[in-house]
């Protein structure tokens, strides 16, 4: 079924469509039972539709015709009763419906989201996050919209046809062949219309990435935006881009509209048709009104859900727009493939560091940032790391958190190498404080305890208080539990520095990394900050990285990375 489907579909690559059909799959099928009983709904739902022309015919000739009272009451609370229970049945089935819906769409979401938090930080140099959002929302939305809804839209489709098709032989075979003429001819027309559909919708999504991208970009640079008065030029772009969007929209509109345009022109004739064929029968005396109504009835909901089926065709071309591009997202493949073997981290380490001859280079690129360097460490000591900018300290890191691993050489934490442990207990066990420190829309305690959630409030407020947030916390209107805003805008870069300190309290690192942490603040205060992070973090293995002499003061070793390699007070390292 799903290969039939996938080769449905106009695709360059249709082994990766029907891969990507299968993953799909995945995520409707523990949904079975529940998709079940709605199908069971929808089949008594479609009883009860396929009733009622039947009541309607029996009404105008047995009753009103006939001039049967009896019949016409009893008929009448019969279409009565059949009408209360379609629409209860309608409640039910839309309730249950939704709550389906949405349990598959956040299924899909959430697993597109898990893939990305594995990826490197490389592949969000590359991408622009509007594109990103724009596929983890509009295009997971629509291939969960296509798995449910088409889904019970064919099978209602399929009973609906059938049932009517059943109807119109029992009324007459004759004007019946009618259907067998439509069905082809829109057929054709739809398939002739496939590839049309499905390049257009490509280009509209295309179009919604590069306006989500657009946004996500300059509303956060608004302020910069405001201070070198380039408002009316992003105006202008904005303005282009929506252009864009809203031609390929009505290319789009019109290509749709001639989709379904000659098909319902083709089921207008029909009934015509059938009007005028059924209505010389009537008047002729050799056919009965209420049967005429009835066929002409029957055979709108014959061609319905032809219709359906039809169109349900075109959203297999839109959905599957949507689904290559999620799945480009799934074939992205992270640097760290997941291990079995993976340990966690032994918990009697102290933070002794040994590099052995690291060399690197970044995917897809020969020029090696790293060559051959080495470096030793000791448990608790204060390490000074500097070198000119782009020499790869930030680089360096990356490998110690293992966002990468070096072509050749190692990192050993206590004799441990760093590549047999799981990088998650890694990463916990090593704070990096940067200098763009990442803040949250929430409380001040929200984003304190962000790195370690369990911890209590006495914990939070102890860390606070280590951190020298008192002051902070003093002023805000409600105190430690005052919501901070977006990335801390209102915040001095002290105040956010001491935050991401009494963030890394809390986290309990084995090992202290400050990445240009107090190149944003003034002296006086990375005096305090540096102050701050030799009190509380005593004992522990610090590694500081910065352009300036104060900051590198007092370290127990300097290490300067010149030319891929490290040194150690102006020598090589061994």
């Amino acid at each position: 079924m799903l290969r039939w489907i996938s080769r449905t579909v106009a695709s360059d690559q249709p082994e990766q469509l029907e891969k990507a059909f299968r993953w799909l799959y995945s995520f409707v099928k523990p949904q079975s039972q529940a998709i079940g009983g709605l199908l069971l709904l929808s089949v008594l739902a479609s009883m009860l539709v396929l009733l009622q022309p039947w009541l309607t015919k029996t009404l105008i000739d047995d009753g009103l015709i006939a001039k049967d009272y009896g019949t016409l009451v009893s008929v009448a609370l019969l279409m009565i009763s059949v009408g209360i229970i379609s629409t209860a049945l309608s409640g039910v089935t839309r309730y249950l419906h939704t709550r389906l819906s949405g349990r598959i769409l956040f299924s899909l979401r959430d697993n597109i989201y898990h893939h990305l938090q594995t990826l490197s930080p490389s592949f969000y140099g590359k991408r622009r996050i509007g594109d990103l959002l724009s596929r983890l929302d509009g295009d997971v939305a629509e291939i969960q919209r296509f798995s449910v809804d088409s889904l019970f839209s064919a099978v209602s489709s399929v009973l609906g046809l059938l049932g009517s098709v059943v109807m119109l032989l029992a009324l007459s075979w004759k004007l019946s062949l009618l259907v067998l003429i439509l069905i082809p001819l829109e057929v054709l027309w739809l398939r002739w219309m496939r590839r049309k559909v499905e390049v257009k919708v490509r280009t509209i999504r295309e179009r919604s990435s590069d306006l989500s991208s657009f946004l996500v970009e300059t509303l956060p640079a608004m302020k910069f935006i405001q201070s070198v008065g380039q408002e009316e030029r992003e105006r202008d772009r904005l303005n282009t881009l929506n252009e864009n969007y809203l031609g390929d929209l009505l290319k789009l509109q019109v290509t749709e509209f001639f989709t379904q345009a000659i098909p319902s022109t083709l089921t207008s004739l029909t009934r015509a048709s059938a009007f005028l064929i059924g209505g010389y029968w009537v008047i002729e005396g050799s056919w009965q009104l209420g049967s005429l109504i009835a066929f002409s009835t029957y055979l709108g909901m014959a061609v319905g859900p032809v219709n359906s089926l039809l169109g349900l065709y075109v959203a297999i071309q839109r959905m599957s727009v949507s689904l290559g591009r999620v799945n480009e997202l799934r074939l992205e493949q992270p640097e760290i493939p997941h291990d079995d073997t993976w340990q966690p981290l032994p918990t009697t380490v102290v933070g002794e560091l040994q590099l052995t001859g690291l060399s690197f280079s970044y995917p897809g690129r020969e020029q090696l940032i790293l060559s051959d360097a080495s470096a030793f460490i000791p448990a608790g000591s204060k390490v000074a790391l500097s070198g000119s900018s782009g020499v790869g300290k930030s680089t360096l890191i990356d490998l110690l958190q293992r966002y990468y691993d070096p072509q050749a050489g190692s990192i050993q934490i206590d004799s441990i190498d760093i590549r047999t442990i799981s990088p998650f207990m890694l990463r916990k066990a090593i704070a990096v404080v940067s200098q763009d420190i990442v803040l949250f829309r929430g409380s001040l305690r929200e984003n304190i305890r962000y790195a370690n959630p369990d911890a209590n409030d006495h914990q939070v407020e102890k860390a606070a208080e280590q951190a020298q947030l008192l002051g902070l916390i003093s002023e805000l209107p409600q105190g430690i539990d005052s919501v901070i805003g977006e990335r801390g805008q209102q915040l001095s870069g002290g105040q956010r520095q001491r935050i991401a300190i009494a963030r890394a309290l809390l986290q309990n690192p084995i090992i202290l990394v400050l990445d240009e942490a107090t190149a944003a603040v003034d002296e006086v205060t990375e005096t305090q900050v540096i102050d701050a992070v030799d009190q509380l973090f005593a004992g522990r293995t610090r590694i500081l990285i910065s352009h300036r002499a104060s900051t590198l003061a007092g370290a127990d070793t300097c290490l300067t990375l010149v030319d891929g390699k490290l040194l150690s007070n102006g020598e090589l390292t061994a």
